[in-house]
């Protein structure tokens, strides 16, 4: 019995083959992502996979920056929704949470795991600059300061679906303290308002 070929456009090839090597670096990280498994996903030959990105380190390479490409729009498309519906900050922070839920959050901490860095400009500048426009001190206060606080918001936010439960345990809260996220979610509202100088 043989199985028919799948013909597909090679951007689609691309796009698939990244989605799959994706998802294996948020759940297994960096040495889960082998060509073998990647074909498995989408239904390829490790051939196939090869004839699109060579090697596994130019796999890895494309599979980093498109990682990073994803999470910039995710964050965009949460900044661009707030700024749209002139929502307070504890919305903003619950609609990131959300995003990094989604799998946001494991693909941040692996890329970062894999060696992804995010050069140049930052994927969270126009965060920062939104945060910081708020600010009623915004004159005097350089944006460094709004740049610290939202990177604090960010590994919090990113290391949630990972470390949440476990990093609160640690600290000796237990039972929903330790398991839910929402009341450490209305601590950062709170402190991220306190940083900006904003009221609430």
């Amino acid at each position: 019995m043989t199985s028919s070929r799948v013909r597909r456009s090679p951007e689609e090839a691309r796009r698939l083959i990244l989605d799959a090597a994706e998802k294996l670096l948020a759940e297994g990280g960096v040495a889960a992502v082998q060509v073998r498994a990647i074909a498995a996903a989408v239904g390829m030959t490790d051939a196939g996979v090869s004839h699109h990105f060579g090697t596994r380190d130019r796999l890895l390479s494309a599979l980093l920056r498109h990682g990073g490409r994803k999470i910039r729009a995710g964050v965009a498309e949460v900044l661009d929704s707030w700024l749209g519906q002139g929502a307070d900050l504890g919305e903003l922070v619950d609609a990131l949470a959300v995003l990094y839920r989604r799998g946001y959050g494991e693909l941040a901490v692996a890329l970062h795991a894999a060696g992804w860095r995010d050069e140049g400009a930052g994927m969270l500048d126009p965060l920062v600059d939104a945060l910081h426009a708020l600010r009623p001190d915004a004159a005097e206060v350089p944006v460094e300061d709004t740049r610290l606080a939202v990177a604090a918001l960010h590994q919090a936010l990113a290391t949630e679906p990972l470390y949440g439960p476990a990093f609160r345990r640690s600290a000796g809260l237990t039972g929903r303290a330790a398991s839910a996220p929402d009341p450490q979610l209305r601590w950062w509202t709170t402190h991220l308002s306190r940083s900006l100088g904003l009221r609430g």
